[in-house]
């Protein structure tokens, strides 16, 4: 056994080698096809080679049977071009034998590791072969019924290896897609069996739920995941004899609402039996919102769309008969599964102009009176409002809800935000955003602070339905800003008071998240403005005090200071005040004044625990650094005018960028990925503009960036490396300018910066820093997958100028460190790469 194990191994091994090296993640499922060496073909061709694997899977035991399936599945992917037609046919008929042999004595497959891969092995035969080759094989009809009963069977055992059933829809949802491009005559009989497997999902589903509820086991509705993945297959293959799957759905949605009445309203008001009814009714409203979404990747007919509109209508009607129950009791999964309908029919149904004639509508209109889209954006909206009424302490259903408000208000296209905003439950949010109406808005104790992020999502949909009328009227935006004013003016009072501060805390979260979502979706001058004079000078103050008390509570500060960093983005050219407005720099100040408080405050906190680093820390500098590369990027500030009339607020902030950065070590800058995502990004801003600021600093500061650039030149994520070789450009690009400048006599004798010189005395001392970087580059771009070839050939150009003793040693190096035969063609690559290329750093020169 342990023999047979060893070479069942190699084989496998062997098949799955990446003959072409194209795969970059070896983990995934999709790599479909096995790309075969040509002189291999003989092996393939003799049928014996896959009847011994099938025979292998027959006769070992289930621990190395699986391991035979697994060569199976990598036979079946065997790269098309490797056989002729005929041959392919043959092929394909020997592997259909097989399976029908394995399907005709399926005990073997009562192994949970063969199973699983006998599932793959049949999705692997749909995603090598064509419809039109399956069905002209002899043994096609068969299979095909063999395969539809092993799929029923499987998705009644529910709670069996849930992760194989992802394949075997992923043979039905191919087989089904491809029946409009099947040109052969043979009958394909899917219209048979495609319902039956539909039918056998949706009725395993219902019946998995009173077991679910009473043993107390786990609900697959909880993964939601899966569950999307897995409707988001069904969908397709339901679409296959559409009448059959919506008769089926409208009989067991009728069955189960009619139940669910009449448990509601009997006297004893059994909960576990209501319960498990909910249960049902979740699953089948995922279902209609699964079939109703699928008219998207599907041509549909007006048959199709009347069917849409039967299904829809009880959906409609299952909203009413559950906001009915309000607020006495509410279930959080039927809740789930209506929004995730109603987003679905938003996709299919609502804003495109084809849709005004569907006939979705026209059952919709007999049975609920709704004859168009603003019939059901007002539906939409009047659910929104109830659900932020009355289900505030349950937070998936709030941040679901939410999500379905901003995807209404992104309004895509234009006129139905026109609409939206005419709608009465529309102007009710808008002039009554308070937590007296809205419970989740509330900022007392009995919430956690977790529960108030999703303030931000709110305020920002509620700020762009606002902006569809605003223009620039700025009493309108007064009014709209009422409720944040007033707790605004209530921190004012606590701050110059007694001071509680718990409660003055927990306002100022509030306020930061709900003011980020406004300013987040502000994105004209105008409005950006009303909202900066809102907000500048008289609120300002207040935040950086709340900095100043409470830097080492993240709960307090991380919303705070993103506020600060959204204010800085200069998104749409917002932030481009009038000629004669200071309000550019103002602004600037204050985040000069909030980074420098917060810079220092967090350094006294002295060394933290690996576990609070972060959350105490680090988050705090990451979102530091985010804002000044807004405001050194947003081009709104002339920064020469700070030093010009002795304005300290920008060498402060850059002493302080300099402070938080010297606290943080090299490995924690690239370990957290926030915190790299921000840092580099700012370093190649202050390299592109600030260079005189980079060369004042202290040797063991420049070591410090210097050495973090290297770091970063090989790391994993992208935007980190090419913000590395970017800064270095710059650098290197500097010193070179420098240097000719300094080899040039000119008739006026310029002075060469003291800067320029100090940059160029600390090369000279530290000269292993940039021939280490010029190594990092040509190893990367000669041994490694370099997916950011352009980025990382700037620098390259000048770190070679500025050291040519240093490029041909490496060189050299390089060259003998390779195999013997390679010397010559290594040696022609690097003579091509210097071909033509003069002693400067012009585009021209460096494009060569």
């Amino acid at each position: 056994q342990s023999l047979a194990m060893q070479l069942l191994k190699l084989v496998l091994n062997c098949l799955n080698f990446d003959f072409i090296g194209n795969s970059a993640d070896e983990s995934a499922d999709d790599l479909c096809t096995v790309q075969i060496p040509t002189n291999w073909r003989t092996i393939f061709l003799e049928p014996e080679t896959l009847d011994l694997f099938f025979d292998l899977y027959r006769a070992l035991p289930p621990v190395l049977s699986q391991l035979a399936l697994s060569c199976l599945v990598q036979f079946a992917s065997a790269r098309r071009s490797l056989f002729s037609n005929p041959e392919r046919a043959k092929y394909l008929g020997n592997l259909i034998k097989g399976v029908k042999q394995i399907l005709e004595n399926p005990q073997g497959l009562s192994d949970p590791g063969n199973y699983h891969e006998f599932c793959r092995f049949l999705a692997r035969l749909k995603t090598n072969y064509q419809l039109g080759e399956l069905v002209m094989v002899k043994e096609y009809p068969e299979v095909i019924q063999l395969i539809a009963n092993f799929t029923i069977t499987s998705l009644q055992h529910w709670e069996f290896a849930p992760n194989s059933v992802h394949y075997l829809l992923t043979l039905w949802q191919r087989m089904v897609a491809s029946v409009p491009f099947v040109k052969s005559a043979e009958p394909h009989l899917l219209d048979t069996y495609a319902p039956e497997v539909t039918k056998a999902y949706i009725t395993s589903r219902l019946e998995c739920v009173p077991v679910v509820i009473r043993d107390g086991l786990e609900d697959p509705l909880d993964d939601t995941a899966t569950v999307f993945q897995q409707l988001e297959q069904l969908c397709t293959v339901s679409r296959c004899e559409y009448e059959k799957t919506c008769t089926l759905l409208v009989q067991l949605f009728d069955q189960n609402a009619q139940n669910y009445q009449k448990l509601l309203h009997s006297s004893s008001r059994n909960r576990l039996e209501i319960t498990v009814q909910e249960g049902r009714l979740a699953w089948l409203v995922y279902f209609v919102g699964t079939f109703v979404g699928g008219r998207l990747t599907y041509t549909s007919t007006d048959d199709h769309d009347a069917m849409d509109g039967e299904l829809s209508c009880r959906v409609f009607q299952l909203i009413s008969l559950m906001d009915a129950q309000l607020p006495q009791s509410s279930n959080e999964k039927v809740e789930l599964a209506i929004l995730w309908f109603l987003d679905q029919f938003r996709k299919t149904y609502v804003g495109d102009q084809l849709q005004h004639a569907s006939k979705v509508y026209t059952r919709m209109s007999e049975v609920l009176g709704i004859a168009d889209d603003n019939h059901v954006l007002e539906t939409f909206m009047t659910k929104i409002v109830t659900n932020l009424k009355y289900r505030g302490r349950c937070e998936p259903v709030i941040s679901r809800t939410l999500q379905f408000l901003n995807d209404l208000s992104v309004g895509y296209p234009f006129y139905l935000l026109k609409k939206l905003v005419k709608i009465e439950a529309v102007k009710f949010m808008l002039q009554n955003h308070t937590s007296k109406h809205f419970p989740f808005l509330d900022i007392s104790d009995t919430y956690s602070l977790g529960d108030l992020r999703c303030r931000t999502v709110f305020y920002t949909a509620l700020t762009r339905l606002l902006m569809v009328d605003l223009g620039e009227d700025e009493d309108e935006f007064e009014n709209f800003m009422l409720p944040l004013t007033v707790t605004f003016e209530n921190v004012t009072q606590i701050f110059n008071g007694s001071f509680e501060q718990e409660a003055a805390k927990r306002m100022l979260i509030g306020l930061a998240r709900d003011l980020r979502g406004i300013a987040f979706a502000l994105n004209t001058k105008t409005s950006y403005t009303m909202l900066f004079d809102w907000i500048y000078p008289a609120y300002m103050s207040i935040l950086q005090r709340a900095i100043e008390l409470w830097y080492r509570d993240p709960a307090c500060t991380t919303p705070i200071l993103k506020l600060m960093a959204e204010f800085m983005q200069n998104r749409s050219q917002r932030l481009n005040f009038d000629v004669s407005s200071p309000n550019g720099i103002l602004l600037f100040r204050e985040a000069s004044k909030m980074i420098c408080t917060y810079g220092n405050q967090i350094l006294s906190l002295g060394t933290l625990s690996k576990d609070q680093v972060y959350p105490l820390k680090l988050k705090g500098i990451s979102i530091c650094y985010s804002a000044l590369k807004s405001a050194l990027c947003g081009n709104y500030v002339s920064f020469g005018v700070f030093k010009l009339y002795g304005d300290n607020h920008f060498d402060n902030v850059l002493q302080a960028f300099v402070k938080m950065l010297l606290s943080v070590s090299h490995s924690d800058l690239l370990q957290y990925r926030k915190l790299s995502q921000s840092y580099y990004p700012l370093l190649e801003c202050l390299t592109q503009d600030h260079m005189g600021f980079i060369t004042s600093l202290e040797p063991h500061v420049l070591i410090y960036i210097l050495t973090s650039i290297s770091e970063g030149l090989t790391a994993v994520d992208t935007v980190v490396s090419s913000s590395c070789c970017t800064s270095l450009d710059y650098i290197v690009t500097y010193l070179f300018k420098h240097l000719a400048k300094e080899g040039k006599k000119t008739l006026r004798c310029r002075e060469i910066s003291q800067d320029g010189q100090r940059l160029l005395r600390f090369m000279q001392q530290n000269p292993d820093i940039l021939q280490q970087m010029m190594s990092i580059l040509l190893n990367t771009i000669i041994f490694e997958d370099c997916r950011n070839q352009w980025s990382v050939s700037r620098p390259l150009l000048g770190l070679i100028l500025l050291d040519e003793k240093y490029f041909s040693e490496l060189r050299t190096t390089l060259i003998t460190s390779q195999p013997d035969n390679k010397h010559d063609v290594l040696d022609q690559c690097f003579r091509n790469l210097m071909e033509g290329v003069e002693q400067n750093l012009l585009v021209k020169n460096r494009d060569r």
